[in-house]
């Protein structure tokens, strides 16, 4: 039974619901932090002695915090297990007791090693939800290989087709592409799952990799690939299907025009007082466009050039073509639409104060979501949870001394020292 103050940090679509989070680093973090925002009781368990490895990706730290260990895990309640103990596995199996979701990225065969496999769990709590995010899957030759955002993008083709020049070096995306949208997937599917549970009472278990989170990316590439016959290659910021749709260099900066269909194609060229293109054989529809993309470039390019990015989005907005600035992450997290969307919020921290992250992305009229609470410091909700779940003083000052579980206090003491 949660308690007033952990009802009072929750609110959402997902209220109520109770999640064990097992998982470490990016992938399985973006999916508990998104059921987190939208309300659930993430009970997210760090192992001992040092923790979820972000918090050693360092720089940049905010205090004694790594910042992006802050940014992965905040409405989360965070406790810490040493799950090689028989006390760490006995809490375990008590909050699995009461949770609705169970969400691990371990290696392959961990959680079956430690007692708490699909299987098992299944046949002792048949309504829980059973979430594993892994490197390429559990079925397949490569189930037990275990996986990294790097090689998902090399694998997936990614890298192929990302960069300046069809004949550059492979080039991996910025954003950590695969982990983040396998802990979209995954919590999209942890959803679908307990709306089947809502109507049956059956739980199941939901799984995605990182190889596929990468596979859906390449949509567009992917349909070149299979209608085709061949593999599309690097295009800079082009777009393989549709042009102009890119990057150009104004006098002063960068600046991205979506000018792709015909509509928008012929209002371009108006903005650009270039409105003779459009009867230039090379470039009156889109396949046409397409077949001579390098001489599209060249002709707008120094078109672009000749004037300030302001005044080129000015005169591209008025006439309502699809364009915007090229940010850096600073201009970008400053934009005035990000801060009317909540999308950069402040949330307190039990020890640094008010600190930035991301809001969330997801936005509903009756059951608002909202970043509530920092990320927790090492063992920080320790106690408090297991008080939760009817372990009493006694008890878990025994699981201390075992050193199965890691109290706040233990930590804080350690740093003193």
């Amino acid at each position: 039974m949660q308690s007033s103050q952990s009802n009072s940090r929750h609110q959402g679509p997902l209220a109520g619901l109770k999640v064990v989070d097992l998982t470490h680093v990016m992938a399985g973090p973006t999916c508990t932090l998104m059921l987190a925002d939208m309300g659930a009781d993430v009970i997210k368990i760090e192992k001992s002695p040092n923790g979820d490895d972000t918090r050693h990706s360092v720089p940049p730290k905010i205090g004694d915090e790594a910042a992006s260990f802050l940014m992965m895990n905040r409405n989360k309640r965070g406790i810490v297990l040493d799950l090689k103990t028989d006390g760490g596995k006995a809490v375990l199996r008590r909050l699995i007791a009461g949770a609705d979701v169970l969400v691990e990225n371990f290696a392959p065969g961990a959680m079956e090693r430690l007692g708490f496999g699909y299987e098992a769990l299944h046949k002792e709590f048949p309504a829980l939800i059973y979430c594993s995010l892994s490197g390429f899957g559990r079925t397949g030759p490569y189930k037990h290989r275990r996986g990294f955002d790097l090689v998902a993008q090399a694998m997936s083709g990614i890298m192929s087709f990302t960069g300046e020049r069809p004949d550059g070096p492979p080039v991996k995306c910025g954003p950590p592409l695969s982990d983040i949208t396998a802990g979209l997937l995954a919590s999209m599917g942890i959803l679908a799952a307990y709306a089947h549970r809502l109507k049956t009472g059956e739980g199941q278990w939901v799984e995605t990799s990182l190889y596929e989170a990468a596979l859906v990316q390449t949509y567009w590439q992917s349909t070149i690939a299979l209608a085709a016959g061949t593999a599309p290659r690097a295009m800079g910021s082009a777009h393989p299907l549709n042009a102009p749709y890119q990057a150009f260099e104004a006098s002063d900066g960068w600046l991205v025009v979506g000018g792709a269909n015909k509509k928008h194609w012929l209002l371009m060229l108006e903005a650009l007082g270039a409105s003779e293109l459009a009867a230039d054989p090379r470039f009156v529809n889109g396949s046409d466009r397409m077949a001579n993309l390098k001489q599209l470039e060249a002709v707008l390019s120094e078109r672009f050039r000749t004037k300030s990015r302001a005044h080129w989005l000015a005169v591209l907005d008025e006439k309502g073509v699809p364009c915007g600035p090229v940010h850096d992450m600073l201009e970008a997290l400053s934009d005035p639409q990000t801060l009317a969307r909540e999308m950069v919020v402040e949330v307190e921290h039990s020890t640094l104060g008010p600190v930035k992250t991301i809001g969330l992305p997801v936005k509903f009229s009756e059951t608002p979501g909202k970043v509530l609470s920092g990320a927790p410091v090492y063992g920080e909700h320790t106690s408090e949870v297991l008080a939760e779940y009817g372990f009493d003083a006694k008890q878990i000052e025994a699981l201390a001394q075992e050193g199965a579980i890691v109290l706040a206090s233990e930590r804080r003491e350690e740093r003193v020292a």
